[in-house]
């Protein structure tokens, strides 16, 4: 039989050899029932298992019903009523702030009738005199005259709007005294409320209670029997012995049903499965059973008790039709062990990394992603933006639009062919979701109405990104509301305290209240409601503050208007001198410029992934072109090539040599993210000094580019 031990505080995990006597009595009763059926049975009686389970279920019920304090009836009553004053208060200020933005709304329909409608009318009307001008035919002028009526009817509308809407704002601003004054006094009302319910909750005499760990065993257990069901497990346990003994070392292990709890369970109530995979990832690594490693094992073993389907490249029909936990496991481990994840990769906690492994990208495309921003934009590896950290290749290198989606190969994954052909708002939230998942940082998705952005984890909080700030969407997440997703991250920043919550919340569902995860949600029974108002205790002490978003200029559009922190590079001598080998071979490193000699906004001088500088050009702002000198011993024919990375297709320099009349093509591979080289090309060199000026050139979209160096090699 399998069980796992481990010492008080440490969260080594090992599988061990002992004997289980409840289930071997079970065996052999049912081995005694069943005459020729030894005791190595393949399959165990499903009913006496679940009954087993109910019974057991409903000893813990009572044994945490009879646990639970009394509570005087007073101070239950004196709660209730404080949260039903605060529900009101809310309400009062919801429905002040809400006639304050009428005020707002009705200077915005001013402006709108006064700019948009009569301003496009009057420019519309200037348009159609200036074609009456230009009229050399009857047709064209009849065309104008028309367009004229129409801009000087739009425009009498428009003033008639203005005055009707100017009407009902001066009525409106008649008002705003009063309604700022109400909305004011309902947002005091609204504090004071608040300070009421925190008075009445510390009121009940339970924080002692919810602090101490006594029930945390009995309560876990309930929960995973409870959300399981008896029925469901006892379905799992009697495929054999193997799964029997996994459900009984499930319940026995204490420490690993509080630390499931903690997490949320595993997907689809799936505690066997669940069981399964982590005892499977155990048995393939022994770095699973401890520190980081062994929270990552549990974390994938609760994401993947449900399967995960693979998003293979179209043309892969033969390749796995789901996320195989084992290998995501191992590639993560490695990941880690071989220091290509985010440095704060292995401080997580296991809820934090299910938001890392959940993806449904195949564990090649994970290395693929880390290898491609390393080769391409390695300064948005270790950019100290934490909130813009692999993310920014979102803004610089997925163009906003979807005509170039038809290209998509389908022997590309979907996340290859994004940096490829870029997308709209779906596939750059998707993209950018991807490349943290590469990096081991937890993210999840956060839709909004008519949008798709995301939410990512920081050293400071969960920030939202390409999108509107919190409050403005949901999750897909058991917390649905943004901010209720916002407030569980910021309450288990609290630490060990954070178990209040949760104990709260678990004996809510022993005793069959709903599950209400938010003050956004329905109304809560009493424990989870508790579990609310202590949450947000912890929070508000904590001074946790919700971080603001970013890109939300950049969510439907291609260039940002906020200042972007560059890169500090210091270019060496050695970065900036170009070496000819025994053979004449010359070799330019790519930051060897003569112009531009520093970072500009179009091209970047970037520490290179193998080793030295590299330039990139990029995507957005307006061409420039790069230039090199060089001293060349000997005159006569150069094969040039040149070590790039390129993300998409399409692309090609344009090389003029000295003042020659026409330039030289020189296509750009599609590298896909990786180092190639450009196929050589002849160019004509004369001895001495030479100038060799780059401009950039594409046959579709402006794409980016990384160049190492250029190598020329005498024919």
């Amino acid at each position: 039989m399998l069980l796992q031990a481990s010492a008080p505080g440490q969260s080594m995990r090992l599988f061990v050899n002992q004997p289980l006597t409840c289930l071997l009595s079970l065996v052999a009763t049912f081995s005694t029932s069943a005459p020729g059926i030894s005791q190595d049975v393949s399959r165990i009686d499903q009913e006496q298992l679940a009954a087993r389970y109910a019974s057991r279920l409903a000893e813990l019920e009572r044994e945490i019903r009879n646990a639970l304090p009394r509570i005087e009836e007073p101070q239950r009553a004196a709660y209730a009523r404080a949260c039903d004053a605060e529900r009101a208060a809310e309400a009062r200020c919801k429905l002040a702030e809400a006639a304050l933005a009428e005020l707002g709304k009705a200077q915005g329909l001013v402006a709108h009738a006064r700019d948009k409608w009569i301003g496009g009318a009057d420019r519309a009307i200037a348009e159609a005199h200036a074609k009456l001008a230009s009229a050399t035919t009857d047709a064209e002028r009849a065309a104008a005259a028309e367009l004229l009526a129409k801009a000087e009817k739009d425009r009498a509308a428009g003033v008639a709007a203005l005055a009707e809407r100017e009407a009902q704002l001066r009525s409106a601003e008649r008002e705003r005294p009063r309604v700022e004054a109400e909305q004011k006094d309902a947002v005091q009302a609204w504090e004071r409320a608040r300070a009421a319910t925190l008075a009445a909750t510390q009121a009940l005499g339970l924080e002692a209670f919810l602090a101490s760990e006594v029930l945390d065993a009995r309560l876990a257990e309930a929960v995973a029997l409870k959300e399981a069901t008896p029925a469901k497990l006892a379905a799992f346990a009697a495929h054999g012995t193997a799964q029997c003994e996994l459900v009984e070392e499930l319940l026995g292990d204490r420490e690993l049903l509080v630390e499931m709890a903690v997490a949320d369970g595993p997907n689809g109530a799936d505690y066997g499965r669940a069981m399964e995979i982590y005892r499977d990832l155990q048995r393939a690594s022994a770095k699973a059973r401890e520190g980081h490693l062994q929270r990552l094992a549990l974390a994938i073993a609760l994401e993947h008790a449900t399967p995960i389907a693979l998003r293979n490249a179209e043309a892969a029909q033969d390749a796995p039709k789901h996320v195989d936990p084992v290998r995501r496991y191992l590639h993560y481990e490695a990941a880690s062990l071989a220091g290509e994840l985010d440095p704060a990769f292995q401080s997580f906690s296991v809820w934090e990394y299910r938001f890392v492994v959940y993806g449904e990208e195949p564990d090649e495309i994970l290395a693929w992603g880390r290898e491609m921003l390393r080769n391409f934009r390695p300064d948005q590896v270790t950019t100290p933006d934490q909130r813009w950290r692999y993310v920014d290749s979102v803004r610089t290198d997925i163009r906003y639009g979807s005509e170039d989606n038809v290209h998509d190969e389908p022997e590309l994954q979907f996340f290859q062919n994004i940096l490829k052909n870029g997308g709209v708002c779906g596939r750059r939230a998707f993209y950018g979701r991807f490349l943290l998942r590469a990096f081991g940082i937890p993210t999840t998705a956060r839709p909004q109405t008519g949008h798709a952005a995301l939410v990512r984890w920081t050293p400071e909080g969960w920030v939202p990104c390409l999108g509107a700030g919190w409050g403005q969407g949901w999750t897909h997440t058991r917390y649905g509301k943004d901010l209720d997703f916002l407030a569980t991250t910021q309450a288990r920043a609290c630490g060990a305290a954070f178990l209040q919550v949760k104990r709260a919340q678990w004996i809510g569902d022993v005793l069959g209240e709903p599950r209400v995860l938010g003050f956004l949600g329905d109304r809560p029974g009493f424990w989870y409601g508790l579990s609310l108002y202590v949450q947000r205790g912890l929070i508000e002490a904590a001074r946790a503050k919700a971080q603001e978003a970013i890109g939300q200029d950049i969510a439907e559009a291609n260039e940002t208007k906020e200042k972007v922190a560059q890169a500090r590079v210091t270019l060496s001598s050695a970065d900036r001198t170009v070496v000819v080998d025994e053979r004449g071979v010359i070799t330019i490193p790519a930051a060897a410029t003569v112009a531009p000699t520093a970072s500009t906004k179009k091209i970047l001088f970037l520490e290179s992934n193998l080793g030295g500088k590299q330039l990139h050009y990029s995507r957005n702002g307006e061409p420039q072109e790069f230039e090199y000198r060089i001293e060349v011993p000997v005159a006569g024919a150069y094969a040039l090539t040149a070590r790039v990375v390129t993300p998409s297709w399409q692309q090609h320099l344009l090389l003029t040599v000295n003042d020659a009349a026409a330039p030289i093509e020189i296509p750009l591979p599609y590298t896909v993210g990786r180092w190639g080289q450009t196929a050589p090309v002849e160019v004509a060199l004369v001895a001495g000094s030479n100038r060799l000026r780059f401009a950039h050139g594409s046959s579709g979209q402006p794409k980016g580019f990384s160049v190492r160096d250029f190598t020329l090699t005498p024919r």
